[in-house]
């Protein structure tokens, strides 16, 4: 197999980066990353030359260029034949699932950027921010208790869907909403996971702050 190469944004900051990156993880394949600091001149510079979109996360693998989190997601899992459900119903509802998360949850996400290195942070409640909240929860308990028997993630095995809203987690440590009884295991589960382990450690080290980004008290 031809190198991969994973070219992606600040660890603490980047949400749509950790997607692909903690999948790729999952499924053991073997990639470099490199990491453009958002918001600087040197991103600037260097996405232009790299994707299409001049954004991150994007593959690359021989000569083929892939620049969106969910189609990398999509194209490693037909590399390995791994990270859907194997069952025809839970992989339709698996891509609902991340399909949703891919385009929704706007306020929440403009509202509680991924700010990896920080916790206990507050903000002003908002109505529709719960809302988000309340759908995301709905999503989880659904998917858990229809499919998880297998095992501790959305499906039973991990999935695209549990790359998808490990994001989601992670915003949901730095400010703190108060979870149900089977959203809190879930998402227990997620940041047990050594992937994102390693992916803290990584964040922890940088050294870039993005002021926008660094919400709440």
């Amino acid at each position: 197999m031809e190198d991969l190469r994973l070219t992606i944004g600040n660890k603490n900051y980047s949400s749509w980066s950790l997607r692909p990156w903690i999948l790729l993880k999952h499924l053991g394949l073997e990639f470099s990353e490199r990491v453009l600091p958002l918001d600087t001149p040197q991103f600037a510079r260097d996405i232009a030359a790299l994707s299409p979109s001049r954004r991150v996360p994007l593959l690359t693998h021989g000569a083929l260029t892939i620049w969106d989190s969910l189609a990398i997601c999509e194209y490693v899992c037909e590399l390995t034949g791994r990270g859907w459900p194997s069952d025809r119903a839970a992989r339709a509802v698996a891509r609902s699932v991340c399909a949703e998360m891919h385009s929704g949850f706007s306020i929440l996400r403009s509202q509680w950027p991924m700010n990896a290195r920080a916790e206990g942070r507050r903000t002003a409640p908002n109505p529709e921010r719960d809302a988000d909240i309340a759908r995301i929860e709905d999503l989880w308990n659904d998917c858990r208790t229809r499919y998880g028997a297998g095992g501790p993630w959305l499906f039973g095995e991990y999935s695209v869907a549990d790359a998808m809203f490990a994001p989601v987690v992670l915003r949901f440590r730095t400010y703190g909403p108060r979870l149900r009884a089977p959203s809190a295991a879930y998402a227990a589960t997620v940041r047990a996971d050594v992937h994102l382990r390693d992916w803290l450690t990584s964040a922890a080290a940088e050294t870039w702050t993005i002021e926008d980004s660094e919400i709440g008290r």
